[in-house]
């Protein structure tokens, strides 16, 4: 009587290099002409334009605060936080909501551009920009189509000891 090979326990492992070339989504958008990706399920919701309240000693690249379901959530631009100075906000912007640890914070965006699924192959390092501050919000890039984009690190981007 043969064996079949599905009953080595081993074979219904994953292996790490299974892990790494798992497929991931990132929802892409568009900010002053540029494309950044980030982890869909990161992403609470994409809202249009609404206004924000201000508040006061606001660090410069928050726009305000909004009122979403009861709980009170920041929005920074994206473009400021990348030292491109403040977005000129109109009604085609949008908000998009992200979870980062236990905190929903929301980036303005000129735009959402698509969702796109990747292997961790196609994910290819963040070249040395010889100043270590200057990439710690990228965690990778990919081409798609001819255009490159760049994947954002929420976590590094909006810790609260170093990212806002």
């Amino acid at each position: 009587m043969t064996q079949l090979a599905t009953s080595n326990p081993a074979m219904h492992r994953p292996t790490a290099l299974a892990a790494q070339v798992a497929p991931q989504q990132f929802i892409t958008f568009q900010v002053d002409g540029r494309e950044y990706g980030v982890d869909i399920r990161r992403i609470s919701e994409v809202k249009g334009w609404i206004e924000t309240d201000s508040l006061p000693s606001m660090p410069y690249d928050m726009i305000g605060v909004v009122n979403l379901r009861g709980i009170v959530v920041p929005i920074y631009d994206i473009r400021a936080r990348f030292g491109g100075g403040a977005t000129e906000v109109n009604k085609t912007n949008v908000i998009i909501i992200v979870t980062v640890g236990e905190r929903q914070v929301g980036m303005l965006a000129d735009a959402v551009s698509d969702i796109i699924t990747l292997n961790g192959q196609e994910i290819m390092p963040v070249p040395d920009l010889g100043d270590p501050a200057a990439h710690r919000f990228m965690s990778g890039l990919v081409t798609i189509e001819g255009r490159m984009v760049t994947l954002l690190d929420l976590q590094q981007m909006f810790d609260p000891w170093g990212g806002s």
